[in-house]
């Protein structure tokens, strides 16, 4: 059987499965809709939050981004992980105790202001749209390549399919669906890992071959990764170019924007109790580490088999998966000395993605933009380095297919868990809570549906129209997260004395200076995205660890001349923080 046939085949195998279990776990009401009527095992809810948290970014997109930036990449590692571990030890068993539905919930009763839980539902939709932005392009490469349909109609296929399945289950079809996303994916990253080590060192432990010699040599993996880029010219794999303070404010700004991720922080009320949000925050841990931990792995092996594959080849003697990715238009080579050969050196050979025009000389997609004084021939788009790492190392075509559907599950997982909580932030925080408040169960749960649906539209056109590469467009949301959440949300479970004024400065101060920031480096002025404009040498991806600080001071600020919170909310402030029990249910 043809590799593209078990495309086919793994590809619509495990889509049927996605929607066989959105049939059978379908939601019939508000609570079954919004947290799965808190009733799901934490084993079951670990793997759900792992799928939801190993969204394309780190699954297609992460070990990309390591694998061109090297030891820069590692801010990635370091702030997802550090920030996982953030919210699910020090956050999520109180935010279950408290016993709400959503963020903005919380927000709303915790600061007894309706007006703070609609700048709060206002910070869900600017983190969540951005968020699904980047798992939307993520959607729209695999089925571009596996699919061989343009980036863009895989983009509106992968709409469909979250349309199904998240309107019809909500929270509940989401999070089975969501259990069986992460076997696929998990074992999709694993097994192409496992062979690609077994060849390049001989161990099949992809973590323990990262550190390993490369077979029948004496000289260790990233040793022979840094003598290949030094022959082409690049800088040395485990050398840094940026800034002490700009690792250090992109790696804060990804962990506590983990923390205030409202599509992960929602997974911890799906649980019966607080201790089963504990123990799912554990499980999850776990899962997400088998990842993790692997992905610098995958980093490694990846580029050295792109170095040694094909610079300084002729293009007639290209391989084949060269031309398969070209044909989807995610590599490029543009002949500027006429020699057929390709030839790969630092610096980005394109402005943008490279736009094509008919057949060159040699057989090649003709690129049409205009040439650069940069020697540099060869365009890779960094988001598929995960994706195309088996067809470079010539595994088989079942492996082939199977990061297909890995690839799928990882950005649909985590779209389905984004779009629901847009959906239940209108349909709960804004309707239900404040302009209809007596509507009834079943217009409230018609009305997340249809706000579903429309969110995935906008987020269809984000995912066409992406502002960069899927982990970039994902470390933005969650420096807005940061900017927002995080400090009302740790000021709201441990200060007694922070008020309603306070958090609603504190949101509006964060969100604003940190969305103003990233949309006038990444928009309004590209040109003067780097180092010598930034404020403090800081980039747009860390920009969210200063809006964060922002946001505390004037938190802090505001409330020291305001009113101080009624007893009652100290009094709920005192008894969450007791480690036992839980909120019962609230009815709606």
């Amino acid at each position: 059987m043809d590799t593209q046939t078990l495309i086919y085949l793994f590809v619509g195998a495990t889509f049927a499965l996605y929607i066989g279990i959105a049939i059978w776990s379908r939601a019939g009401s508000t609570s079954e809709y919004y947290v799965a009527s808190k009733g799901v095992h934490p084993i079951a809810n670990g793997m759900a939050t792992g799928a939801d948290w190993m969204s394309a970014a780190s699954f297609i997109s992460m070990a990309g981004i390591i694998s061109f930036t090297g030891y820069d990449g590692s801010v990635y590692l370091m702030g997802w992980t550090g920030g996982y571990v953030l919210l699910a030890m020090c956050l999520a068993p109180y935010l279950r105790k408290f016993g709400k539905f959503t963020v903005p919930e919380f927000v709303g009763e915790r600061y007894y202001s309706q007006t703070a839980r609609v700048v709060a539902v206002i910070c869900v939709i600017f983190i969540s749209f951005t968020y699904v932005a980047g798992q939307m392009r993520g959607v729209g490469i695999v089925f571009s390549r596996y699919l061989q349909v343009d980036i863009n109609v895989g983009v509106v296929i992968g709409m469909a399919i979250v349309f199904f399945y998240a309107v019809l289950g909500g929270m509940k079809g989401i999070t089975y669906t969501q259990v069986a996303q992460y076997c696929v994916m998990i074992f999709a990253y694993m097994v192409p890992a496992i062979y690609i080590s077994l060849l390049i060192t001989g161990n099949p432990i992809p973590q323990l071959g990262f550190g390993s010699t490369v077979s029948g040599t004496d000289t260790y993996v990233l040793d022979a990764l840094n003598g290949l880029g030094a022959e082409l010219g690049f800088s040395q794999y485990t050398d840094g170019s940026k800034s002490t303070i700009d690792v250090f404010f992109i790696t804060m700004a990804l962990m506590v924007g983990t923390a205030g991720l409202p599509h992960v922080i929602v997974r911890f009320f799906t649980t019966p109790t607080v201790r089963d949000a504990r123990k799912s925050a554990g499980y999850a841990l776990l899962f997400i580490a088998i990842l993790y931990t692997t992905a610098p792995a995958v980093a490694a092996f990846a580029r050295t088999n792109l170095l040694t594959s094909i610079p300084n080849v002729s293009y007639e003697n290209i391989p084949e998966w060269f031309e398969t990715w070209e044909t989807a238009g995610l590599v490029a080579w543009q002949d500027k000395n006429n020699d057929g050969v390709v030839q790969y050196s630092p610096g980005a050979p394109f402005q943008g993605a490279p736009k094509f025009e008919g057949v060159g000389e040699y057989g090649q997609r003709q690129v049409t933009n205009e040439p650069t004084a940069n020697e540099n021939e060869l365009y890779v788009d960094r988001d598929i380095m995960v994706l195309a790492n088996p067809e470079i190392a010539d595994l088989p075509g079942w492996v082939v297919a199977l990061i297909a559907a890995g690839g799928l599950a990882a950005a649909l997982s985590t779209a389905a868990g984004l779009l629901l909580v847009i959906s239940t932030s209108v349909s709960h925080d804004l309707l239900k809570s404040n302009m209809m408040p007596n509507i009834t169960e079943k217009k409230e749960l018609l009305a997340a549906r249809i706000a579903a649906g429309v969110a995935i539209l906008i987020a269809g056109i984000f995912g066409i129209y992406p502002p960069a590469f899927v982990a970039q467009v994902v470390a933005f949301a969650f420096g807005l997260a940061a900017a927002s959440f995080f400090p009302v949300i740790v000021m709201g479970i441990f200060s007694k004395k922070m008020n309603k004024e306070g958090a609603i400065a504190g949101m509006i101060v964060g969100l604003t200076f940190t969305f103003s920031y990233i949309v006038f480096f990444k928009f309004i002025s590209p040109e003067m995205d780097n180092a010598a404009f930034w404020w403090f040498g800081i980039s747009p991806e860390g920009i969210g660890t200063l809006g964060m600080i922002f946001n505390f001071v004037a938190a802090v600020a505001v409330a020291s001349f305001t009113k101080a919170p009624p007893e009652h909310i100290q009094v709920l402030i005192e008894d969450i923080r007791v480690p036992r029990g839980a909120a019962g249910a609230i009815e709606h």
